[in-house]
């Protein structure tokens, strides 16, 4: 599994987004986050609190560092990107750490985009929902339309966390997101996990389009997960879901 080990990581390649600068807003030695997904790369929750999270101070200082030294080596990033060791939009001082990075892109890369990939657990705190209205990219997460395998997925923490719940929600944003789903099959604890079934894409399809969000982006897994027994979907199934989302009018991006 990964942890990042420091606040700004990269630039990496993304499949998604292109060259991507990562900023990490939680602890380097533990993975927390609100949901607790079989598949992530960074790994389980971690069960330990007290690891220290970086200050609006230190991310703003970091991040600047790193955008000066890469205006002058003329290596502009694509996108800067919020994701790291667990759910970006726990950080305190989320909305005003967006502010600065705002700031810092306009002053040194305003080509650059700004991403947040978001698990949408915290959607709806009034501040961290202005916060992703104000960014390029705001990516939020939406595995199933079904309780019981985004549950199995996704592993949320809290419990008001349904399917339900991540619609009604999702749908306040009026369009000014993008969707992003991970899709899998397999067994974790004995149970059989697949959100690539008939029933799934459909029920799933339907959510899509309640939400209507202005862009899609599905994909499989690429790296190491923490639990074992998952299978990557192909290629060619992927696209032919991905028609189905463009039939509904929708963009659609994939990575396999």
């Amino acid at each position: 599994m990964i942890l990042f080990d420091q606040i700004i990581f990269g630039p990496i390649h993304s499949r998604r987004l292109g060259l991507s600068l990562g900023v990490n807003l939680l602890p380097i030695e533990a993975k927390i986050c609100s949901f607790d997904c079989i598949y992530c790369e960074c790994g389980f929750n971690t069960t330990f609190r007290e690891a220290t999270i970086p200050t609006r101070e230190q991310t703003r200082e970091a991040l600047e560092a790193q955008l000066k030294k890469m205006t002058l080596a003329g290596e502009i990033p694509d996108v800067i990107t919020f994701a790291g060791n667990g759910e970006p939009t726990l950080h305190p001082k989320f909305d005003l750490i967006i502010d600065d990075t705002i700031e810092l892109r306009d002053r040194y890369c305003p080509s650059a985009k700004v991403s947040v990939l978001s698990n949408s657990t915290k959607i709806d705190n009034a501040r961290v929902f202005n916060a992703l209205q104000k960014v390029d990219n705001n990516i939020l997460k939406f595995d199933s339309a079904m309780d019981r395998t985004m549950r199995l997925l996704d592993r949320p923490v809290l419990k008001k966390i349904t399917v339900a719940w991540l619609i009604e929600h999702l749908k306040k944003f009026n369009g000014n997101l993008i969707i992003q789903t991970m899709f899998l099959k397999g067994r974790f604890n004995d149970e059989v996990i697949d959100n690539t079934t008939d029933v799934e894409v459909d029920n799933w399809l339907k959510a899509i389009a309640e939400i209507s969000p202005k862009q899609v982006m599905i994909y499989t897994i690429d790296r190491e997960t923490p639990a074992t027994g998952l299978e990557k979907i192909g290629l060619n199934e992927l696209n032919l879901i991905a028609e189905k989302v463009r039939n509904l009018g929708f963009e659609v991006s994939v990575a396999g």
